[in-house]
């Protein structure tokens, strides 16, 4: 839709992001001060968490730091932080919370002799250092086992992480470059030493970790670390399912003879534990009964990817016979994804999962088996890896996802995946939602949004029957001004004559990627869903109905509707391309816009689109080019701010001339004055520079989405029939 010279621009108008807190959590019960970075949160007002059991204030006299308090009560987990600034609520980081005490390494550490003496018991927070390796050392009991974990990939960290367990002098006794867990009984008391460093060497900031050394009970599970979900979580737990299954898996169960007799339905846990493992469970079934299978273990965030094998048994005398009913592989993603990770032919988010969800149909009365593997069982021994199987009668039902929709330019930036519900007053937002269909359901389902900061306001661009995405419109008003809540999101349809209601999870690109070729996005599904509005800026266009009322037509008929458009920066180019998104309008032929048009008339052809009668919404969607500055309020602060400072240098120069020659040690402290003075001149006249520099015009890619368009369409009149002589 742009031209070859549009791709080098900035992609996207500048959005708050927070970036990152140091440490990256804490222990529940306790206080910490935590620094944040991050982009574009000038002005920052709050830091807020997904849980109200996590509070923060400033630090008195310090930029970009809190002190955060974590109630006792507050469950181990990842929560949400964001700041709230000029720009509205930026982009989530995690925040972790556990029982464990926690410490901060304060200096380095990357040599035997430097190794950072840790505690068992104990969560480190640090970042990786760059080409380097990390040494931290703790003391082991004979017998006593201990379970060493680096958390990074799971709390949005950049760092992927090697650990490796030596003895005191260092020689390597264990590794892992998984990203898992060492679990390790020492042999005699001693020294051990835990050496971290990533996979490639990378390091600084982005590349934080939370190492966490602890005593392991003899029989149980080395303990993971909490992590952030992955967007194919969206669809999982099935509403009503119990915490705790009603079953276990029971070993011996991996042979015919051994199977685990079970009855359908059934809720069973198990684990693909040790390596290779097969669990069968044997039932007995009837002609005509149609069974849904599901089984969640790469939804519970394990590398993992189970499949499932149903076969009938038939016996005659000793003599055994087993015929496949059904093999249940992976659940598909609602929507063509990216084809490598990075590249613009799809969006990033992932809704499929390696996990199982299907059915079998009994053909006749008989046993039946039922295997549950993973297939890649075969390279890891982890009781860590469990799995939840589930075996129903049909229960239509479905889950819902939502994301900011992706840029389709060659070499764009991945920021716009990041997208915080942060908006500007007269701006509009598109968010694709999915579905992943439960039990054979395929009505329509009505996206809706509720608790929204005054001045903003929603539009569902609904799912319509069968299919497996539709739109949300978030659009904020021309004089809206600045507001934060936290909305909630939801999906709603019909099912067995009853209305049903589902969240909406929403997902996000964890960074900011502006090297697509040489960086590949991480989604992750978000806590919650805050928005905000500010009224700091504008967006640069507008595109809404010249009156906010819903039009209605005939189905055979042209509808035309009118316009308007208020530009508010300069755009590059002499008209933008505009198409549409909505149920039933996506098939309105691609249309120019004049640059400057105040108004438009767009014509649509119901008979084409083949339409049926109902009540429907729609939005415009374009690329453009604008000239965009970034805070110009803040040059004629930032320059009131520079002549002050160059006056009180100059007070400061003329203070120590004249004090130089007459009491030595006023000249002295005259002089340190004159220094001082200087060095904030100095830094005033930098940030009047940097100020500037940034609101300078800038040629800047975004998507254009108007405000929702209200369409309604009435059956054609019939003729009536001539009367017969």
């Amino acid at each position: 839709m742009l031209t070859v010279s549009a791709w080098a621009q900035q992609v996207t108008l500048p959005l708050p992001r927070l970036l990152t807190t140091m440490p990256m959590g804490g222990q529940a019960g306790k206080s910490v001060e935590v620094t944040i970075t991050g982009e574009n949160i000038e002005d920052v007002t709050a830091l807020t968490f997904s849980t109200p059991k996590i509070t923060a204030s400033p630090v008195t006299g310090a930029t970009n730091k809190f002190q955060v308090t974590i109630a006792a009560d507050t469950p181990v987990g990842v929560y949400d932080a964001r700041v709230m600034s000029r720009l509205g609520v930026s982009s989530a980081r995690a925040f972790s919370v556990g029982t464990l005490p926690e410490v901060v390494r304060t200096k380095a550490n990357n040599t035997l002799e430097t190794a950072m003496p840790l505690p068992v018991g104990t969560i480190c927070n640090a970042t990786m250092t760059r080409r380097a390796v990390d040494f931290y050392s703790f003391q082991g009991v004979k017998g006593k086992r201990v379970a060493v974990d680096c958390a990074a990939v799971g709390i949005d960290s950049r760092l992927t992480p090697v650990l490796v367990l030596a003895d005191a002098q260092g020689r390597d006794l264990k590794v892992n470059r998984t990203g898992g867990v060492i679990d390790f009984t020492p042999e005699a008391d001693g020294t051990f030493i835990v050496k971290v460093s990533d996979l490639t060497y990378q390091g600084g900031e982005r590349h934080f970790y939370r190492l966490a050394v602890q005593e392991v009970p003899a029989n149980a599970p080395a303990p993971h670390q909490p992590q952030t979900q992955m967007v194919s979580a969206m669809s999982w737990p099935p509403v009503g399912l119990p915490a705790p299954a009603k079953a276990n898996e029971t070993e011996p169960n991996n042979k015919s003879p051994e199977a685990q007799k079970i009855a359908l339905p059934c809720d069973i846990a198990g684990a693909f534990f040790p390596a290779a493992d097969v669990d069968t469970y044997e039932f007995t079934a009837k002609k005509g009964e149609v069974w849904w299978v599901e089984v969640a273990s790469e939804r519970l965030g394990l590398n993992t990817d189970p499949f499932v094998l149903v076969q009938q048994v038939k016996k005659t005398g000793d003599k055994e016979t087993v015929s496949d009913v059904a093999e249940l592989y992976d659940m598909l993603s609602p929507m063509k994804v990216t084809s490598n990770g990075y590249s613009y032919d799809g969006p990033v988010y992932d809704a499929g999962s390696p996990d199982v969800m299907g059915k079998f149909e009994v053909k006749e009365d008989g046993t039946y088996r039922l295997q549950v593997r993973d297939l890649f069982g075969g390279t890891r021994s982890d009781a860590n890896n469990i799995y939840r199987l589930v075996v129903r009668s049909a229960t239509p039902d479905f889950s819902l996802a939502a994301w900011a929709v992706h840029m389709t330019l060659r070499n764009g930036d991945r920021a716009a995946l990041s997208k915080p519900m942060a908006l500007r007053a007269g701006d509009s937002r598109l968010y694709e939602v999915v579905v992943q269909r439960r039990d054979g359901f395929d009505g329509a389902i009505e996206i809706a949004m509720e608790n929204l900061p005054p001045g903003v306001s929603a539009a569902g661009l609904r799912i319509a029957p069968g299919k497996t995405y539709g739109h949300l419109v978030l659009s904020a008003a021309n004089d809206a001004k600045g507001a934060f809540s936290v909305a909630k999101l939801v999906g709603k349809a019909t099912i067995n004559g009853a209305e049903v209601v589902r969240p909406v999870r929403v997902a996000s690109v964890e960074w900011p990627v502006k090297d697509a070729k040489g960086e590949i996005p991480a989604p992750r599904l978000m806590a919650d869903i805050p928005v905000s509005v500010t009224d700091s800026e504008q967006s640069p266009v507008t595109i809404e109905t010249a009156e906010a009322k819903v039009y209605e037509a005939k189905s055979t008929d042209t509808l035309k509707i009118p316009l308007k458009l208020t530009w508010r920066n300069e755009f590059n180019g002499s008209s933008i391309k505009v198409r549409a998104y909505g149920d039933g309008f996506t098939g309105i032929k691609e249309f120019d816009i004049p640059l400057k048009a105040a108004t438009h008339e767009l014509a649509i052809d119901l008979a084409a689109l083949k339409l049926a009668p109902g009540d429907y919404t729609f939005a415009l969607q374009s690329l453009g080019i604008c000239k965009y500055r970034y805070n110009p309020a803040a040059v004629p602060l930032a320059e009131a701010d520079q002549k002050k400072a160059e006056a009180l240098a100059a007070a400061a120069a003329a203070e120590a001339k004249k004090v130089a020659a007459t009491d030595a040690a006023a000249a002295k402290l005259a002089a340190e004055k004159q220094k001082q003075a200087e060095a904030a001149m100095a830094d005033a006249t930098k940030r009047m520079k940097a100020v500037s520099t940034a609101a300078s015009p800038t040629d800047t890619v975004d998507i254009i989405i108007s405000r929702p368009i209200r369409v309604s369409v009435k059956a054609a009149q019939v003729a009536a029939a001539p009367a017969k002589k």
